[in-house]
């Protein structure tokens, strides 16, 4: 199965595209879409949107799993994170994957075991995990790979349970 990871932002979207076969992991891909902040809001959106569109054509995952937004005091950087997911949410309907949402406690608990693990200890796993040399960078390329971990570790247990995932 081939998942590919989002994690949404505005000026930075992560992204992670992996394969999960017999248990394992192996990454295919990973990266960040970035936006300037000098472009305005729907140049933004449209450059999300369209490299969103290639890298799923690209590698046609069999499941898009998307970050779900963690609402922070920031009540305007809450907002322009919600375009981004809102455009990554669209870019994945449009291609027909199945998209699949999680919450930043369960990719936590997916990938280190514990739903209050700190940043550092997700990027160690990813790292382990995806057998990288380093830790992705930036912070939303590594989020973005927890995302996929954590599908590919959901999809398994629904398996093993003799539940359907999707």
């Amino acid at each position: 199965m081939i998942i590919m990871g989002i994690d949404p932002g505005f000026a930075i979207t992560g992204f992670g595209v992996v394969k999960y076969e017999g248990n394992k992991f192996s990454v295919l891909d990973y990266g960040a879409v970035t936006t300037e902040a000098s472009m305005k809001l729907s140049q933004r959106l449209l450059v999300l949107n369209n490299r969103l569109e290639e890298l799923i054509e690209k590698y046609s995952p069999d499941a898009i799993s998307i970050e779900e937004l963690f609402f922070n005091k920031n009540i305007k950087t809450a907002l322009t994170v919600g375009h981004g997911r809102g455009v990554a949410v669209l870019a994945a309907a449009k291609s027909g994957v199945d998209i699949f949402e999680y919450t930043p406690l369960q990719v936590k608990q997916s990938v280190v075991g514990y739903g209050r693990a700190e940043k550092a200890q997700i990027q160690q796993m990813v790292k382990a995990i995806l057998n990288l040399p380093a830790i992705p960078k930036p912070d939303d390329v590594a989020d973005a790979l927890a995302v996929a971990i954590c599908h590919g570790n959901s999809h398994r247990m629904g398996a093993i349970l003799g539940n359907k995932a999707y």
